[in-house]
């Protein structure tokens, strides 16, 4: 056969028959992640995870070999597309914070260089995990109620998202679709209390609203709503008085997060972008990089134990857009 037809030939034959796109060892790491995080699929879904797993893996490995602030890893979302993942983890309803009004009195300072509630005593609970529900709003909104809670009483108390899922409605919230800690603060202020977690346990879907008062363990006096982009006045805040909430934008890189202060050129920082929920728990500093110390809703497996830390003093991501806390009602 003349050797310039052989060329030809194989393109042809690559057209008709499927060249793997994969190694042996692409698969065994797939199978090994597979076992860490108990994921089972069909074949077909296999192969269409494992593809979006290699994705993400050369995405992760093009990120770690540059120069960043942040790296990233494999995690419990890394057999997901970014659109799979904002669809069941992010908040699919607009929730533009521009109506929130200041009313925080900030002090002139001088404010510490470096605050972390979580080792000042016994003022924040743990990590929680939101499931595939874009419920982060309520984990931002019972995670300051807890703090702001034990602050002023010295009981930790592990507060009931999914009333706020389930019963918040009325406030502009959109249970597992998204909502504002600002408005579940206020719905928990004119609703007169939320219970606990024990008496009203998370689901992670959408369900009639079974708030009982009396069961009622936490109030809210007053609702604290930060400056729209003044991120002095959270760091005020936080330094005088407890974690805030505050919403931000996740892009697709975030959902690979591990460690590091994490900066982004590529998402907004305006107030109608924001997509996520978290809170604040404190501030510090490193290697002249200002950031903020957050508490996250998607497990223990997922960044800094599920925490993260994100650039401070620049509305990274639009993270003072609406940063919100309530005073407790004792």
């Amino acid at each position: 056969m003349n050797r310039l037809i052989l060329p030809v030939l194989f393109a042809i034959l690559c057209q008709v028959y499927t060249v793997p796109l994969h190694t042996e060892e692409d698969e065994y790491l797939f199978k090994s992640w597979m076992s860490q995080y108990n994921r089972k699929y069909d074949t077909d879904e296999y192969y269409q995870r494992l593809q979006v797993f290699l994705e993400n893996k050369k995405k992760i490995d093009h990120h770690n070999a540059g120069d960043h602030k942040f790296s990233m890893g494999l995690n419990q979302f890394s057999d997901m597309t970014f659109t799979q993942f904002k669809k069941y983890y992010l908040l699919t309803e607009p929730q533009n914070c521009s109506a929130t009004r200041g009313n925080h009195v900030s002090s002139n300072g001088p404010h510490p260089d470096k605050i972390d509630w979580r080792t000042k005593g016994n003022y924040v609970t743990d990590v929680k995990n939101q499931g595939a529900c874009g419920s982060c709003w309520t984990f931002s909104t019972t995670g300051c109620m807890e703090s702001v809670t034990a602050i002023a009483t010295g009981k930790l108390l592990q507060l009931a998202e999914q009333q706020l899922v389930d019963c918040a409605g009325a406030f502009n919230n959109h249970g597992c679709s998204g909502g504002l800690p600002s408005q579940a603060f206020e719905y928990i202020m004119y609703n007169k209390g939320i219970m606990t977690e024990e008496d009203y346990p998370y689901k992670a879907i959408e369900g009639s609203c079974k708030f009982k008062p009396q069961l009622a363990a936490a109030f809210v006096k007053d609702v604290i709503n930060i400056t729209r982009y003044n991120e002095m006045e959270m760091v005020d805040a936080v330094a005088r008085y407890n974690p805030v909430s505050f919403a931000y934008e996740v892009t697709s890189d975030f959902m690979h997060y591990k460690d590091g202060i994490y900066t982004s050129t590529k998402c907004h920082n305006t107030t109608d972008k924001v997509n996520h929920a978290v809170l604040a728990v404190g501030y510090a500093q490193e290697n002249g990089t200002p950031y903020w110390i957050v508490k996250n809703s998607w497990g223990t497996s997922w960044g800094i134990k599920g925490y993260f830390y994100i650039e401070r003093g620049k509305n990274m991501c639009g993270l003072a857009a609406c940063s919100s806390y309530p005073t407790p009602l004792v």
